[in-house]
């Protein structure tokens, strides 16, 4: 079987920064002209958008990285959000009164968000170009690309995937694969925070967040041809932090309670994925070749990058470097420094936190550098070809 390897970008909104320094340091680990080395790219919430930058760019991996990383270093709320007073005071009183009709059942606010995302359309817009995706596919750069959503009226994970022609739809439990031409309006409904932003019309049906009932991340690449994966988190090691507690002696706030639930959204079901892959390799390596053929047990080979230190205490440095609108409504909401940095971290979309998280993924990345390379079956960089 051909070897083909997959690129599993998680969700997180502005953590998704973090994915960009663990790419540059990939793209220098590669000679200068190297093509995609991932022919199957995952992409869900903020890292669908990293993963459609990659599919453009197929032709050149180290061109796309590069665009990736300026894009993120140069982030400012306001290319995301609207941050100006009339913008913030607007939305904030229609998320409330949407809010309050809704209890009464009336539903005559159709759009309820806390925020309004309507710059990240006009953005996306101007800096992708998403009819290259089907040139990268017919260059035979890229075997496919896929963007998960999840929909508010079917209840389902729905991963919509651009490749070749020989790929085939899949449905299983609460999770569906649908050929689609992906376009700006599939990236910001992988990206729709719940209750932040707000949902994207796709055909029928209103979609929000990827990361929502998204029960097997890693499926979707293998159901997409990938032997291999790589995936790049965007939250510390898991296991580093399940025994550690602190004392909280106040009711948690909103802020507190919403940074609680995104984590759940965006970081469970990947641990969780991953502990059952490692099972099942486990199982694996234990059977006969033969059964495992008829019991169609696979070993899958995964390597995944994650933070080495909490990207929530960065948020909390970097706290002040958000509009002072968006501060002041958070601040009503308990998202203040020490109770609300979970929060913080996923909306902080500013250049100097993305620049703070940029630096941590490359780092992260250097540390794994035999091990990156060996997964990619990769020969290093010559001397002569390496950054000065």
């Amino acid at each position: 079987m051909e070897r083909r390897a997959g690129l599993i970008l998680t969700g997180g909104g502005a953590r998704a920064a973090y994915q960009a320094g663990v790419l540059k340091a990939i793209a220098e680990f590669l000679p200068r002209r190297a093509h995609n080395p991932f022919p199957v790219i995952c992409g869900t919430s903020a890292g669908a958008l990293n993963a459609a930058t990659l599919a453009i760019n197929a032709q050149s991996f180290r061109k796309g990285v590069r665009y990736l990383d300026n894009i993120w270093k140069n982030f400012h709320a306001n290319q995301v959000y609207r941050t100006d007073v009339v913008g913030v005071l607007n939305n904030t009183m229609l998320w409330l009164a949407g809010l309050i009709l809704s209890g009464l059942g009336i539903n005559r606010i159709k759009q309820i968000s806390l925020l309004d995302n309507s710059p990240l359309v006009e953005f996306l817009g101007e800096v992708l170009s998403c009819e290259k995706i089907q040139d990268s596919i017919d260059a035979g750069l890229l075997h496919a690309l896929s963007v998960t959503a999840s929909g508010y009226g079917s209840g389902q994970s729905v991963t919509f995937y651009q490749g070749v022609a020989q790929l085939v739809p899949w449905r299983r439990t609460r999770r569906i694969g649908i050929s689609a031409k992906i376009e700006i309006k599939h990236l910001l409904a992988s990206s729709a925070l719940p209750f932040i932003f707000p949902a994207a019309l796709i055909n029928r049906e209103y979609f929000g967040d990827g990361s929502m009932r998204q029960i097997a991340p890693i499926s979707s690449a293998l159901h997409l041809g990938a032997t291999h994966i790589l995936v790049i988190g965007v939250t510390s090691n898991g296991y580093t932090n399940q025994t550690m507690r602190t004392e909280m002696n106040d009711y948690p706030s909103l802020a507190h309670i919403a940074g609680h639930a995104l984590n759940s959204i965006f970081l469970d079901s990947m641990e969780v994925d991953l502990e059952r892959v490692q099972r099942i390799n486990e199982l694996a390596a234990t059977l006969p070749e033969s059964v495992c053929a008829q019991a169609d047990i696979k070993y899958v080979d995964v390597l995944v990058v994650s933070p080495s230190q909490s990207i929530e205490k960065s948020a909390e440095r970097y706290a002040a470097e958000m509009p002072w609108t968006i501060r002041l409504l958070l601040r009503m909401v308990g998202a203040v420094p020490h109770s609300g940095g979970i929060l913080l971290s996923y909306l902080l979309s500013e250049g100097k936190f993305c620049r703070a998280l940029i630096d941590r993924g490359y780092q992260d990345a250097l540390k794994q550098r035999d091990e990156i390379l060996c997964f990619l079956d990769a020969q290093p960089r010559r001397d002569d070809e390496m950054p000065q």
